[in-house]
């Protein structure tokens, strides 16, 4: 199983999950960050750290965010990997609980 980054990191990114992963799993886009879930060792560390609640257990993935565990593993192969924290997006606090922010996710890096 993996930890899967829903809706909520868009344009938000907080990189506290970051910090505390032990496998640097993480992989950084312009606005949204993913986790590779082939390198996800489960550990849960992440989860709690996410200051807007972004990150789910697999297996407890809302069903409105099922596409975001397809969303990460694509993503986080063409993504660099992201190993310390970084300041969020500078309009992070606007963006948090935005609903159906996939729109404005920038897949490009």
């Amino acid at each position: 199983m993996t930890f899967v980054v829903g809706d909520n990191c868009i344009n938000c990114k907080h990189t506290d999950c970051v910090e505390v992963c032990p496998v640097d799993c993480f992989y950084e886009g312009p606005n949204f960050l993913v986790i590779h879930p082939d390198e996800c060792i489960d550990c849960a560390l992440c989860e709690p750290e996410c200051p807007v609640d972004a990150i789910f257990a697999e297996d407890e993935l809302p069903d409105d965010q099922k596409q975001f565990l397809e969303l990460n593993a694509e993503l986080a192969e063409s993504w660099p990997n992201i190993t310390q924290m970084k300041s969020p997006l500078e309009d992070a606090e606007k963006w948090n609980g935005v609903p159906n922010k996939i729109e404005h996710l920038v897949k490009e890096s």
